[in-house]
């Protein structure tokens, strides 16, 4: 049996293109007992809530029909936005040579964050040109990465 996320990303790819839009990425989690099924969309020039209104009330009608999810849930559709989390191979490759956020799980070097220049994406494995030099982490320290923006 498929994921749910995958089920959802095939209904939705086609309704995300037909808006102008791009898949981002499709999250299915659960957060303070409530099950949340978001789509990520990304735009040329940004996304509008416009954008996410018109996608949202095709999908949920889809996801009515369809039904690929057991129970109540809320949907979501946003942009990925500027401070977006990098998951996919995909994802590294768009944006090689970026300023990048590294969340660990253990500390490294005393920092459980660290910022610098994704450089490298390889098997999970990311590498970033930090202040003193490049660092690699391994896919199994890493929660999460993010683009990093500065205020």
């Amino acid at each position: 049996m498929a994921k749910v996320t995958e089920v959802v990303q095939a209904l939705a790819q086609p309704v995300v293109e037909e808006n102008g839009c791009t898949l981002w990425d499709v999250e299915y989690v659960k957060e303070a007992g409530v099950w949340y099924l978001r789509l990520y969309i990304d735009r040329e020039g940004g996304v509008s809530i416009n954008d996410c209104e018109a996608i949202s009330r095709v999908m949920s009608d889809k996801l009515d029909e369809v039904d690929p999810v057991e129970g109540s849930y809320t949907f979501e559709v946003s942009s990925a936005g500027a401070d977006r989390a990098l998951k996919k191979p995909e994802h590294f490759a768009a944006f090689l040579g970026s300023e990048v956020e590294v969340r660990l799980y253990r500390p490294d070097g005393g920092r459980k964050d660290w910022v610098g220049t994704l450089s490298a994406y390889a098997d999970g494995d990311v590498t970033l040109n930090v202040s003193t030099g490049e660092k690699t982490f391994l896919k199994k320290d890493v929660a999460q990465v993010r683009l990093y923006v500065r205020v």
